[in-house]
């Protein structure tokens, strides 16, 4: 099963593909998890990126389709896939075409812009692994502590409101017209979000006839 997920900045995909990564057997590709991992490194590609994100600005499609392509050839991926944060623009989406890298569902989480900004402000993310928390959602067991590796949880400076803001400028400019460009190619399987995250799976997995 290879899948792309697609969604509004804090429409909850990063939480959905954990899920799904279980349920489906196949490795979740974050972007922006490869990406953070980069600018933490201080690769030369990491702090290229880190200007564009700091300023809540989609990464050059050079550098993510190269990210991606890397990442998909290894072993783990032969049986699967769930793309989180790419593509996310119709030129990367063309330009992953034609890599050969192809997919057989697009799952869109419809969630409403005020709900987001909501979201957004009680996202906390692990200093050390990455790993994502909400303070009401998918609160951690110790407050600012993740339970995978016991590292420091902090708020993001693109979960801040003024970049959240930016962001979904972006996302409906840039990203929103992949809906029509997989849905012409017969893939696009829109779900509306769910007032849990639990009902939220079982919705995608509704779209994808599990």
């Amino acid at each position: 099963m290879k899948l792309i997920l697609l969604g509004a900045p804090g429409a909850g995909k990063g939480t959905q593909a954990e899920r799904l990564c279980k349920e489906l057997n196949v490795p979740t590709i974050s972007t922006g998890n490869i990406l953070r991992a980069a600018i933490k490194n201080g690769t030369p590609t990491g702090l290229k990126a880190k200007s564009f994100m700091d300023a809540g600005r989609l990464v050059p499609d050079d550098v993510i389709i190269g990210i991606i392509t890397e990442r998909l050839a290894e072993a783990d991926c032969r049986d699967g896939y769930i793309l989180d944060g790419v593509p996310r623009t119709i030129a990367q989406a063309e330009a992953m075409e034609k890599a050969g890298i192809t997919f057989d569902a697009v799952i869109s989480i419809e969630i409403a812009d005020e709900t987001i900004m909501d979201r957004m402000s009680g996202r906390r993310v692990c200093e050390s692994c990455g790993a994502s928390y909400h303070l009401v959602a998918v609160p951690p067991k110790q407050e600012g502590v993740c339970d995978k590796c016991g590292g420091k949880l902090v708020q993001r400076k693109d979960d801040e409101p003024e970049t959240v803001k930016a962001r979904l400028e972006v996302y409906h400019r840039e990203t929103e017209p992949l809906k029509d460009f997989y849905a012409k190619r017969g893939l696009l399987r829109p779900v509306e979000n769910q007032p849990s995250v639990e009902e939220t799976s079982r919705a995608i997995l509704r779209a994808l006839g599990r």
